[in-house]
């Protein structure tokens, strides 16, 4: 891929990325992540690549403003006929499309290729570590969502078996699961060095908000007549 081209398809994404929790530095980390990860395999078509990571979220202004449209197909559809309306080979366009279409954890669509599978890898890195306790933190407060939630009796909820939207039940349905199941052994290797910094964050922070309303109850008692 020359410059003109990357800049070509760079400034197409720019122009799609208003989210703040998967803004364009989002799509430079999965990029890079994504060409550390392409280092160690074989056979690698990084026109194909390198076009997926840019556009794999555009999609994601249309899901924002309605939550049933999924934006990894929102996204591959108008990363074709955006590569397609630029003269772009339609085979080309097809498989960048493929890509961004599996990008998203779903069983009905699994990436296939080499290309597809990395940029998968890459994006799921990216909710790894303290960078993906971050951006969730990040998208809760967006979408106004608080970080605990309490149960009848006062006791904060760890967020497992939790149905209320929180933090903490983001970080146990999602954050906490996603260290296994990735495609290459170079992505995997990297999950596993951010991972402790993701525990220790949940755990530092569950006890800084439990142990004020395990104490502070039973010393609210004794201030009340």
């Amino acid at each position: 891929m020359n410059r003109e081209t990357y800049v070509l398809i760079e400034n197409y994404m720019r122009s799609c990325m208003e989210d703040s929790a998967h803004d364009q530095e989002h799509i430079y980390r999965v990029l890079y992540n994504a060409l550390d990860i392409a280092k160690t395999e074989k056979n690698v078509n990084y026109d194909i690549l390198i076009a997926a990571c840019l556009l794999h979220d555009i999609g994601r202004k249309e899901q924002f403003e309605n939550p049933a449209l999924c934006h990894a197909k929102v996204g591959s559809d108008k990363a074709y006929h955006f590569l397609t309306e630029h003269g772009f080979p339609s085979d080309y366009a097809e498989q960048v499309k493929q890509c961004i279409r599996t990008h998203r954890y779903r069983r009905d669509a699994l990436p296939q290729s080499l290309e597809a599978q990395i940029l998968f890898d890459a994006d799921k890195l990216d909710v790894a570590g303290a960078i993906g306790i971050a951006r969730t933190l990040v998208y809760k407060g967006a979408i106004s969502e608080p970080l605990y939630s309490v149960s009848p009796n006062g006791e904060v909820l760890t967020g497992e078996n939790d149905t209320t939207p929180s933090f903490f039940q983001e970080y146990k349905y999602k954050l906490e699961k996603l260290y296994s199941n990735f495609y290459t052994k170079r992505a995997a290797e990297m999950a596993k060095e951010r991972q402790q910094n993701a525990v220790d964050f949940y755990n530092a922070l569950f006890r800084e908000v439990s142990t004020p309303y395990q104490s502070g109850k039973n010393e609210l008692e004794k201030r009340l007549e």
